[in-house]
């Protein structure tokens, strides 16, 4: 993994020196325009042969994500790397391969031919290849004293993308704000609790003022004055006081238009509660707040960028501990919406969370839709494991945009059931809902507890629980904390929502 990753475009060509990286589709070859370019730069026949030979010995046939590398392959190049890009009905992921371009190069310049067999480039698919291979280098050391001898000897990589088309102003100006917004959530799930407890999670979206976001954040007295009974309630068993924090990004035209809204889980950590959790992998649950982190990961971006839209990103920011002062099952809580809920289990507070903190959204913002993710429940990864989030919705134009945004970044989701058998789950025998519904379809038991605090408002629930910690290792991501949701949700908006 290299240290950083730069990045500049220019017009298809080959290089004359230095480190070269071409592409190969199904037969292991090349388009005819790199071939070309290939055969007209020095000692370029002599390349095509040492290519030849090379595919032969290793049995290269292009798979996707196979490289083949050939040191000093003729008399002008130290190096050349041919990645494989050919697979079976799978659409070209090209972040993804910005990643693991940038992986392979280890160090140093390259230039690399973007010019893919049998696709055609966007301007949108190069800038996301460069946004996949400067995601690549993120790491999270700063807590490291030492360091093992592969981490030492990691160096930069420059890498020039030589293609037909390079990308608009606007979209490589993006790319800056969307690594930026992915690596600060990313640095947010990673974080020990210790050091980010709500308040701090609080101070560091203060940072964000400096991009234009107007920050508010609403501290214990405050949250107690609003009415919000049942965030509080997942917080009065902690020392670390709560806080919700709300950013606004007012970049439409008309800057009273209705606001995009985007609401975060932020539970810095989870023990359960008083229904505690069991010891065992309990420290993961420092990233019990990755819906937070995604959200204010997302008003980095579009802030950064100058998106042309009027955005709402809020948190709720708890602890949820088991003091003497914790609520217990048994307990009943009535919500800032004015419906009342019987806690059965302290280890479903999140949704306890997200149901004053929507509530005061749709309240006071009146918003054209409100988006809510979180790493809610233990089902979503039983169900989906770490390839998709679990995708509820309440509008069927707003999911098929979601869908089709995931399907744009390779963050995909995918849509699971709501309805009245799943709301009939939770209802409670001494107050309008208990908290969790039981073991079966507990997934959508939990959206459907969310869903009735959003009103008729257009909404959608993101659970993140396999996404967005402990997340699978990847060319663009080598990290714990994934930053998941931050480029789908951008997407999302530049897709359908700047004006």
């Amino acid at each position: 993994m290299p240290k950083t990753v730069t990045v500049s475009f220019s017009p298809l060509a080959f290089p004359k020196s230095g480190t070269a990286v071409i592409f190969a589709g199904a037969d292991g070859r090349p388009t005819a325009a790199v071939a070309e370019l290939m055969d007209q730069a020095p000692s370029g026949h002599e390349l095509s042969r040492a290519i030849e030979r090379a595919a032969a010995t290793e049995r290269f046939k292009g798979k996707a994500a196979s490289t083949l590398a050939l040191l000093a392959p003729n008399a002008s190049l130290d190096k050349l790397v041919v990645v494989g890009t050919a697979s079976e009905g799978e659409p070209l992921d090209s972040t993804l391969l910005g990643g693991r371009v940038a992986g392979r190069i280890g160090h140093g310049a390259a230039t690399v031919l973007l010019d893919i067999p049998g696709l055609e480039l966007s301007s949108r698919q190069v800038a996301d290849f460069a946004l996949g291979a400067r995601l690549s280098a993120y790491k999270f050391e700063r807590y490291k004293t030492k360091k093992e001898p592969d981490e030492e000897s990691a160096a930069d990589v420059a890498l020039t993308i030589a293609s037909r088309v390079a990308p608009n102003g606007a979209e490589n100006g993006a790319i800056t704000a969307t690594v930026g917004g992915v690596n600060f959530a990313r640095d947010l799930v990673n974080e020990p609790a210790n050091v980010l407890y709500p308040e701090e999670f609080a101070r560091r979206c203060e940072a964000l003022r400096e991009l234009g976001v107007e920050v508010e954040i609403l501290d214990k007295a405050r949250l107690e004055a609003i009415g919000m009974r049942t965030l509080l309630a997942v917080n009065q068993g902690s020392i670390r006081e709560p806080r919700v924090v709300i950013m606004r990004w007012n970049g439409a035209a008309d800057k009273n238009a209705a606001p995009l809204a985007f609401v975060g889980k932020g539970v810095c950590f989870d023990t359960g509660g008083i229904s505690i959790k069991p010891g065992g992998g309990m420290e993961d649950m420092k990233g019990d707040m990755g819906g937070a982190a995604a959200v204010a990961g997302l008003m980095h971006v579009l802030a950064a960028r100058k998106a042309k839209v009027n955005a709402i990103g809020a948190i709720g920011l708890v602890e949820n501990m088991p003091d003497g002062a914790a609520q217990r099952p048994g307990d009943i809580v009535t919500s800032l919406s004015g419906q009342t809920i019987e806690i059965i289990n302290t280890d479903a507070e999140g949704r306890l969370v997200l149901a004053d903190v929507l509530w005061h959204v749709r309240e006071t913002f009146k918003p054209r839709f409100m988006i809510d993710l979180a790493t809610l429940t233990g089902a979503i990864i039983v169900a989906l494991g770490q390839e998709h989030a679990g995708l509820y919705c309440n509008d069927d134009e707003l999911a098929n945009r979601l869908i089709a945004a995931g399907e744009a970044t390779g963050e995909t989701i995918w849509r699971m059931p709501i309805g009245k058998g799943y709301d009939k789950m939770i209802e409670s025998k001494f107050a309008d809902m208990k908290n969790v519904g039981g073991r079966q379809g507990g997934s959508s038991s939990a959206a459907m507890f969310i869903k009735r605090f959003v009103g008729d408002t257009p909404w959608a629930h993101l659970d993140i629980a396999g996404t967005a910690m402990g997340s699978k290792d990847s060319d663009i991501n080598h990290s714990w904390g994934s930053g998941w949701g931050v480029r789908l949700l951008d997407r999302l908006v530049s897709l359908n929502y700047e004006s």
